[in-house]
C-alpha cells in the first residue's frame, strides 16, 4: 500500500502568519500522498466578538448556536482555510479546501441534546473515503475544515482531532495511513516541566502503566486514547509532535505493539 500521511494542526499555529508559513514549509517537505485537517477557533472568537457575538461555554466546551454557527463557517471554510491553500499553492502543492459538505466528505449527526445542549455540533457518521482516495491520486491535496455536513441540519461545527481521525481511518483502506496530531509540545512528556523529556514510543501497555503512574494525565488522556481507536481502525501508526519538528522524525509514536 501506498503511504499517505494525515495532518492536523491546531488554530494557533495556521492562525498567525509567521508559524503558518514555517508549518507549510514543513508539510511541503512531506514525502507522498497528504492531508491537512485544521482548526481555527481563536480566529472564530475574536471575529465573534468585533461582531458582538458571545462565545458561549459549558464545562470547557464550546456552545454552536446559529450565531456562531455563521461565524464558524466563514473562518473555518473561509478565512484560515483559503490562507492555507493559497499558501500551499505558492509552494507548488495542489490543494483543494473542503468543508464536510463538498462533494458530501463527511456526514454527520447533530449531536443529541442530553445533559448539555452543544447546538450545531456534528459528531461525524461516514467519511466518502473513495472521493477523497479519488482527489488524492488526481494528485490533490485536501484541505479540510473542522466542519462536519448533516441532510437534515447542514454545516455543524465538528471537533478537529476527530475529522483528523475518522479520515485517517477511512483512508486506510486506500493508503498505509500515518496519522501526526501536531501541539504546542514536542510529544507526550514524562515530565510536563520538561519539554525534551519526550516519550519515544506508547502501546497500550505503557499507556496503562504511564496513567497508573499519573505521568500520562488530564487532557492527554483522551487524545491517546483517539489515537488507539484510529490504530484499531486500520491506521499504521499516529504520531504526537511539535508543528516545528513536522517530518523530522521526532516527537512520540503511538503503536498497538
Amino acid at each position: 500500500m501506498e503511504p499517505l500521511t494525515v495532518i492536523k494542526v491546531g488554530g494557533k499555529i495556521v492562525e498567525e502568519s509567521e508559524s503558518l508559513n514555517q508549518l507549510l514549509n514543513k508539510f511541503s517537505t512531506i514525502s507522498g500522498a497528504k492531508a491537512l485537517v485544521h482548526g481555527g477557533g481563536r480566529s472564530a472568537t475574536r471575529i465573534a466578538t468585533q461582531l458582538g457575538i458571545e462565545s458561549k461555554m459549558v464545562d470547557g466546551r464550546s456552545i454552536t448556536d446559529k450565531d456562531m454557527l455563521q461565524v464558524v463557517t466563514m473562518v473555518y471554510g473561509g478565512l484560515v482555510n483559503k490562507n492555507i491553500v493559497a499558501g500551499l499553492q505558492t509552494l507548488g502543492i495542489n490543494a483543494l479546501g473542503l468543508t464536510g459538505a463538498d462533494l458530501s466528505i463527511i456526514e454527520s449527526d447533530k449531536r443529541a441534546v442530553k445533559e448539555i445542549d452543544y447546538g450545531f455540533v456534528g459528531d461525524v457518521k461516514q467519511v466518502n473515503d473513495k472521493m477523497l482516495a479519488n482527489l488524492i491520486q488526481l494528485g490533490i491535496t485536501p484541505v479540510m475544515a473542522p466542519l462536519s455536513y448533516s441532510k437534515q441540519h447542514g454545516l455543524l461545527n465538528t471537533n478537529a482531532d476527530t475529522i483528523a481521525a475518522e479520515t485517517a481511518k477511512a483512508l486506510s483502506k486506500h493508503y498505509e495511513t500515518t496519522l501526526v496530531y501536531c501541539f504546542e509540545k514536542k510529544g507526550v512528556l514524562f515530565d510536563e516541566t520538561d519539554d525534551n523529556s519526550v516519550i519515544p514510543t506508547i502501546t497500550p501497555t505503557l499507556f496503562e502503566q504511564y496513567k497508573s503512574e499519573g505521568i500520562i494525565q488530564g487532557g492527554m488522556i483522551p487524545k491517546l486514547e483517539n489515537a488507539f481507536n484510529a490504530l484499531h481502525h486500520g491506521v499504521h501508526k499516529v504520531i504526537i509532535t511539535q508543528a516545528s519538528e513536522l517530518g523530522n522524525n521526532s516527537g512520540t509514536t503511538v503503536i498497538l505493539a
